[in-house]
């Protein structure tokens, strides 16, 4: 199971750098990098939820320059790739409880949590693709079963 949520991360990472590669090589700027942002932010609260870490008055919506998103990407990969790989088979089952924004206490199991965090950033970089697409970006393929296959392809190739 690890190994199933460290390739999601890598593919979450893989698409994240090829979307802010686009903003910055277009000087995108606006709702595209808020939306960016906003992916990082939410990896970063949620991490500190499951790992019981102060938000450090981190919200959701909080801007990041767009030129820090990409190390904003790396740190958030590397740091939830470093808590999964801690994680043992039996941590998925626990029950993270927390606090959202508006004060409303909720319990959730980790591997929900993990699971909501990959799907929360496709979600979000779809609306950064059709926002960078209307600006007349070309776009690469960011399906997850694209980057598996490539994945592959790719080993297959160095081996």
């Amino acid at each position: 199971m690890k190994d199933h949520f460290i390739c999601l991360f890598n593919y979450d990472h893989y698409c994240n750098k090829q979307m802010i590669e686009i903003l910055l090589n277009a000087g995108i700027q606006g709702k595209a990098a808020d939306l960016m942002a906003h992916i990082f932010n939410a990896q970063q609260i949620w991490l500190n939820r499951c790992t019981q870490k102060p938000m450090n008055d981190l919200k959701p919506w909080d801007r990041i320059e767009a030129n820090n998103l990409t190390d904003t990407n790396d740190k958030n990969f590397s740091q939830w790739c470093d808590y999964i790989n801690g994680l043992q088979l039996s941590d998925f089952e626990r029950v993270i409880n927390y606090i959202n924004f508006s004060g409303l206490s909720f319990n959730d199991q980790l591997i929900d949590i993990v699971s909501h965090v990959v799907n929360h950033g496709t979600h979000h970089r779809a609306q950064v693709g059709q926002l960078l697409k209307a600006a007349g970006a070309e776009l690469p393929a960011t399906d997850y079963v694209h980057y598996i296959r490539t994945l592959k392809t790719s080993i297959t190739n160095t081996q």
